[in-house]
């Protein structure tokens, strides 16, 4: 099975509009992904181009595109149902979205003025190389921001709460990566060759942002 087929059975029980229905009937999800991106927003630097990976139904795209300012967002993700409910709803020239693989992204070297990849890496079978990807799609001194769970003793036991009793059953074994604090999301980007902005926590310590930069 390849990586995007694979990811896609991986998430075949996320509804195709999950962000955009649970933050509106939530009040809790509402609040984490309020509290989430208000953070992100705090790193987000103007762009003309932007890639945002795992896009889901949108939502995080159009908050991204609000703040960059861009021209053009393309927004991919491994679920067609998702790809195909974003496109309708958000309709605008500004915005597109693609079925993809973070693996394998489909567009030319040096593309994208940034790059976002929120709550993406811990369901991926590769970080090094959709890092590899990214840094490939971005042009030099592009940016890109992660944000990742950090596995943290916190996290860890509402996340098991969550996916075994409470609405976050469609998520239970989508998680293949830790980033613990001795397996630091950091670490892979400079491996990769990025310059590292910002490594820092936030939500009680229960997510790790980062912001790199292609220097090269």
């Amino acid at each position: 099975m390849n990586s995007l087929k694979e990811a896609a059975s991986l998430h075949k029980n996320v509804p195709p509009d999950w962000y955009f229905q649970s933050i509106r009937r939530n009040v809790l999800q509402r609040y984490w992904h309020n509290m989430r991106f208000r953070e992100v927003k705090k790193e987000i630097d103007k762009a003309k181009s932007v890639l945002d990976i795992g896009s889901a139904d949108g939502l995080f795209s159009h908050e991204i595109m609000s703040k960059t300012k861009a021209d053009k967002l393309i927004g991919v993700d491994v679920l067609q149902s998702s790809v195909n409910w974003a496109n309708k709803h958000w309709r605008t020239k500004k915005m597109e979205f693609k079925l993809g693989d973070a693996h394998k992204l489909p567009f030319a070297e040096s593309e994208f003025d940034a790059v976002f990849a929120l709550e993406v890496m811990e369901h991926v079978r590769s970080p090094k190389i959709v890092l590899k990807e990214i840094k490939r799609v971005l042009k030099k001194d592009g940016y890109a921001i992660l944000l990742v769970p950090t596995d943290s003793v916190l996290f860890t036991i509402i996340w098991w709460f969550v996916t075994n009793f409470w609405w976050a059953k469609i998520w239970d074994n989508t998680h293949i990566q830790s980033f613990s604090k001795d397996n630091k999301l950091s670490k892979y980007a400079k491996a990769a060759g990025f310059g590292v902005e910002v490594d820092r926590n936030f939500a009680w310590g229960m997510l790790n942002l980062v912001k790199i930069r292609k220097i090269k």
